[in-house]
Formats: C-alpha cells, sequence, structure tokens
C-alpha cells in the first residue's frame, strides 16, 4: 500500500498530521468551542427558503465578489465599515490563508505569541510562510511590552494577534494591539473569532481600524452565530487589503448556497446570537466552580475554559472522556480546555471532573 512517504511530497510536510479534533460518538461534546445550541426552526425555516430560492440557478456561478453578503456583514460589524472594507470566505481560516498568500510567503515571515490558536503555524507552512513563536508572559498573558519587544527582535512580515486568544480564553488589553501596530513593520491580524463572547467592556480592534491600513481583524460566523457547518469567516481592513486578498482568491470561492445561508442567518441574528449570554453564564460558572475546586483556570473571554488538572493532561483527557465528557487537549502540559455549553452539558462536565480529585 502507497504511503505518504512513497509520494514526492514536500519535505517540510513529513511527518505531520492533518490538523483537527477529535471527532468522537459520546454523550457530551465540549471539545471545539461548537455553540451546543441547535439553530432555532424559524432560522432554520428561513434558511431552507433562502437556499430553495437560490436551486434553480445552480447552473450558473456564484456572485464572485460576495457583495450582498459582505454588506450585510459590514451592517453587522457597525463601527462605519462599508462594503469595500468587509472581505468573506469559508471560515476564518480560509480568510487568514489568504492573508498570508497576499502578504506572507516564501522569505517572509509570521509571528504569533504562544499558545495561541495551533492553525496559525499550520496556515504559514501551507503557504510557505516561515513561523516564529513568540512567549507569552506569566498565566499567559501578554502585555504591550512583552509583544513589542519581540516584534522589534524578530521584524516579521505578519504578526497575528487573538483577542479572546485560543485556548486561553483573555481577551487582549487594546494597548498591546496599539503598541504592535506602531512598532511591527508589516501586516497585523486579530483573531477575533470569540469576540461576541467577551465580557462587558471589552474593547474590539474594529474600533482602531481608523487610519490603520495595516490592521485586519477576522472574524467567524462558526461561534456565536451557531454556523460552524455553513463555514463562513470574514474580516475587516483598509480597502486596500480587501483588494490584495482577490488577487489571491480562488474564483467564485464562496458558494451561492453558502452566501445564501449566511445572508438569511445575519437576517436572524437576534434569534441566533441569544445563546451567547446563556453560553457566558455557562462559561462562568465552570469558571467558578473549578476554582472553588482548586483549580487554577484561565481568565475567559470566550465560550471555553482553560483549566489545569493538576497532572498529565492526557490521562486527565481519557478519565473524563470515559465518563462520557470529551474535552480539547491542547498539548499544553498539565492543562485541559473545555467549550461552555448547555447547563446540562456544564452539570454532566463537573460531574465528570469530580472522577479527577
Amino acid at each position: 500500500m502507497t504511503t505518504l512517504d512513497d509520494l514526492p511530497i514536500r519535505d517540510d510536510l513529513r511527518g505531520l498530521k492533518p490538523y483537527g479534533a477529535p471527532q468522537l460518538d459520546v454523550p457530551v461534546r465540549l471539545n471545539t468551542n461548537e455553540n451546543s445550541y441547535p439553530v432555532p426552526e424559524p432560522v432554520v425555516e428561513a434558511i431552507g427558503k433562502a437556499l430553495a430560492a437560490e436551486l434553480r440557478d445552480l447552473n450558473r456561478y456564484p456572485d464572485r465578489d460576495a457583495v450582498a453578503l459582505r454588506a450585510d456583514l459590514a451592517g453587522y460589524l457597525g463601527h462605519g465599515l462599508t462594503v469595500e472594507q468587509v472581505w468573506a470566505a469559508n471560515g476564518s481560516n480560509e480568510i487568514q490563508q489568504q492573508l498570508l498568500q497576499a502578504f506572507g510567503g516564501p522569505g517572509r515571515t509570521a509571528l504569533g505569541f504562544t499558545p495561541a490558536y495551533s492553525m496559525h503555524p499550520l496556515l504559514a507552512l501551507g503557504t510557505g510562510t516561515g513561523w516564529i513563536p513568540a512567549a507569552r508572559g506569566v498565566d499567559f498573558g501578554l502585555t504591550a511590552d512583552e509583544a513589542v519587544a519581540q516584534v522589534r527582535a524578530h521584524r516579521p512580515d505578519v504578526v497575528f494577534l487573538c483577542s479572546p486568544n485560543n485556548p486561553t480564553g483573555t481577551a487582549l488589553d487594546p494597548a498591546v494591539v496599539a503598541a504592535v501596530l506602531a512598532e511591527a513593520p508589516g501586516m497585523v491580524i486579530v483573531d477575533e473569532a470569540y469576540a461576541e463572547f467577551a465580557r462587558p467592556g471589552t474593547v474590539s480592534a474594529l474600533a482602531v481600524l481608523p487610519g490603520h491600513p495595516r490592521l485586519v481583524v477576522t472574524r467567524t460566523m462558526s461561534k456565536a452565530f451557531g454556523f460552524a457547518g455553513g463555514r463562513l469567516g470574514y474580516l475587516a481592513a483598509d480597502p486596500a487589503v480587501v483588494a490584495a486578498v482577490q488577487l489571491v482568491r480562488l474564483p467564485y470561492h464562496l458558494s451561492a448556497l453558502t452566501q445564501a445561508a449566511a445572508r438569511a442567518a445575519l437576517a436572524h441574528r437576534d434569534a441566533l446570537l441569544g445563546t451567547v449570554t446563556a453560553i457566558m453564564q455557562q462559561r462562568d460558572r465552570i469558571v467558578a466552580e473549578l476554582r472553588a475546586r482548586g483549580h487554577r483556570v484561565a481568565d475567559s473571554d470566550a465560550n471555553f475554559v482553560l483549566f489545569e488538572v493538576g497532572g498529565e493532561q492526557s490521562t486527565a483527557w481519557r478519565t473524563l472522556l470515559d465518563a462520557g465528557v470529551l474535552v480539547r487537549d491542547v498539548g499544553l502540559p498539565g492543562w485541559l480546555r473545555v467549550t461552555a455549553g448547555t447547563p446540562a452539558e456544564t452539570d454532566a462536565f463537573l460531574t465528570a471532573m469530580e472522577k479527577l480529585s
């Protein structure tokens, strides 16, 4: 049987495994930061009607530039954004891949402050961009001085900032974004995939966009909107950035069905985002309960919680799995990450955690 080693695959891909969390059939799945609440029936019907309206014309290519969808996304984001400042693709992963294709590539570097989203170095690898893992400070924090020092030392072409950060859950102080923007020689990408879950008072990098043409804010509909299966990510940036990613995007990359479904979801945003508060309550409940039991827990502005297990994390992960609860081992020694879901899922997780005592 032929294996990858038998093929003329790129040397830098040899020995690697595909990205992905385990997809296991267990009673409680809290490992991929999905929204645990199903799409409300009225929204299901609206999306169904929108898709049905597109079916007869599937013999035609979709709107290559997804103008109507981008206009809807700009309206959702606010901050005075226009359609020329927004771009959409199949998930924020594709958005970030396009950004690296345009602003990274061979001979260029991207820097991220780890632990952070593990797809960023893989996207760099796939686009031939050199990856620089910069360090976070105490308790996974990141100060403006720490960030600037590492940007100054490496002079990367692209800097990734995550706010809230995955897997730690903490949002960035706006001073960090401002300081990195002032120091970075190239593009600064702020990944705000979990922005809708941030605690009150958290400032989005969208507020900093005016006057900063090298700043890009990426978002997704997978989390708060519960649209993970729809695969829709987007960015907000200077119109010149949108023009740049259009140079590298595949033709007709967003299907007519994806565009129609996403527009219907945005039109019913109040119903879809109605679960955000409930999820935040479960997140805060998990943080409080685990701390009361003596666990170290990272502050979270996302829909997940990073917590210390007091031993080998792979063993703790297996103990929870045996109890019917799937969480995420993100590769941090002694730590695991759990998605905040429904009250019943939180009950099951907290009960399973008693087996680690």
